[in-house]
């Protein structure tokens, strides 16, 4: 089973986990999708060995450590530790893009994102939202779900990179039925739940405490969840967020809608911060991410964690063997 890893920004940790990943014996056939001179530099600041070997998709064995495969994609300028540079901001995407094609066509199984900077990116004159966005517009998928998950506790947003006055406005009848319908067959067909129990936010305090502090319960959320619920899904809500993350309402649940991206992500990294993954669902390719930033002041350093990584691989591994058994 071989999976992509696409490091993201050249200038933060993303190309450190490469390395720090290609020491591990995986297993399955890793494959960073990266600049080779890029990788043998970090290699050579963390003082780690490392041996690369270009990707042959039929190689019918993972490498030993320290090997590690790699589909070259060059960068456009020398990368530097902790200095972001725009004229690489086509790289990351170049590496996007190519390992993208890979799944697609079915020679890869999984792809595992490092971290981007997507302040550097838009400063490069390129528009990005994120990944998230990203992959969607890559595949041509018109709705993907964004989820997180850790140790007991999934969520999935009804909104991602949005601001916040814009969210409101961003939350549809057909928008959230999609979203739920997503959420709730990817739960079956990617993570092996029988009936997935959702608890679905409201938006307002209070879940808008009977309309007085919003209607967009009373006129949007409540009457899909009703509707998909009369067609067979476990869902309850609107709930308030304040109490919905409680022990005794995520021990009745397999996931957690949360309606904007600062709702229900501050909870679930309080809780498993370094060893959460970010998926995307709904796309037509398995994809997982590292939960965590560039660090652009840890590249280079050898001061870096690569717990989320490994759940990301992990998760990616258990997603791509799942779509195979569905």
């Amino acid at each position: 089973m071989q999976i992509l890893l696409t490091p993201g920004e050249p200038a933060g940790i993303g190309p450190d986990l490469a390395v720090l990943a290609a020491q591990q014996q995986q297993a399955q056939l890793l494959v960073a999708v990266a600049d080779p001179t890029l990788l043998e530099q970090r290699a050579q600041a963390l003082g780690l060995a490392l041996r690369l070997q270009e990707w042959d998709p039929a190689a019918p064995e993972p490498l030993a450590p320290p090997g590690l495969a790699v589909l070259p994609v060059p960068l456009r300028a020398a990368a530097r530790c902790g200095r972001l540079d725009p004229r690489n901001a086509p790289y990351v995407l170049d590496t996007l893009q190519r390992a993208t094609e890979a799944c697609l066509s079915g020679r890869a199984a999984a792809l595992v994102t490092g971290p981007v900077h997507k302040g550097v990116i838009n400063d490069a004159g390129i528009p990005f939202s994120g990944h998230t966005e990203y992959l969607a517009a890559l595949t041509g998928t018109p709705r993907v779900v964004m989820m997180l998950a850790t140790d007991g506790l999934r969520v999935a947003l009804a909104t991602t990179h949005l601001p916040l006055a814009a969210v409101s406005a961003a939350i549809t009848r057909d928008s959230l039925r999609e979203v739920l319908r997503i959420l709730e067959h990817d739960l079956r067909a990617r993570f092996g739940v029988g009936r997935p129990r959702i608890l679905v936010c409201g938006l307002n305090p209070h879940a808008g405490e009977g309309g007085h502090l919003g209607r967009e319960e009373i006129e949007t959320i409540a009457p899909v969840v009703a509707e998909l619920q009369a067609a067979g899904m476990a869902l309850r809500g609107p709930l308030p967020a304040d109490t919905l993350f409680t022990p005794p309402q995520l021990a009745s649940a397999d996931a957690v809608l949360a309606m904007y991206h600062d709702q229900g992500l501050p909870v679930l990294k309080h809780l498993g911060f370094g060893r959460a993954v970010n998926v995307t669902l709904g796309l037509p390719i398995v994809r997982t991410s590292v939960d965590h930033g560039t660090a652009l002041d840890l590249a280079g350093t050898g001061r870096i964690d690569s717990g989320s990584l490994a759940v990301a691989l992990a998760t990616a591994r258990l997603m791509a063997r799942a779509g195979k058994a569905e």
